[in-house]
């Protein structure tokens, strides 16, 4: 497959708690893509620190680490022909009132009185970003491709 790539989820700690795991996970096999790897995982600070890299330093990182520690979430790399693209398209826009019907955030997301921003899922949005967060989150598969390529430390 040319087109072939792999992308990044997160099924936050709202989309776990709410029961959304296998509805996302059903809609993406819908779309003919392949569930490559799964886990679930209680995210570390230092994760957040290199998965958000960007926020890091603005006056709401602590929101968003306090957001993403609430609970367990699962991570899982989605594979198929323009996965980047599609997959985001399907999760929806960030901000929930902004999230068409239809889409994972249109139809699950809610907005909470607090002022976080829930929006039950994240998605990778270019293949660069994508292979950043896939490290991030399954360092053990970065290990395994770099042994298997006969480069054991």
């Amino acid at each position: 497959m040319a087109n072939s790539e792999k992308t990044l989820v997160l099924v936050k700690p709202d989309g776990v708690a709410e029961g959304h795991i296998g509805e996302i996970i059903s809609r993406f096999e819908r779309k003919r893509f392949q569930i490559s790897a799964l886990k679930v995982v209680n995210a570390t600070d230092e994760q957040l620190r290199q998965h958000y890299r960007e926020q890091v330093e603005k006056p709401y990182f602590h929101e968003i680490e306090t957001y993403m520690k609430e609970g367990p979430l699962v991570a899982i790399i989605v594979t198929g022909t323009d996965v980047v693209k599609a997959v985001h398209n399907l999760a929806g826009k960030t901000r929930t009132n902004d999230a068409q019907p239809g889409t994972i955030r249109g139809d699950f997301a809610h907005e909470y009185p607090d002022g976080i921003l829930r929006n039950i899922i994240h998605t990778s949005d270019s293949r660069e970003n994508a292979h950043h967060e896939i490290a991030i989150w399954f360092p053990e598969l970065a290990v395994a491709a770099h042994k298997q390529s006969g480069n054991k430390k």
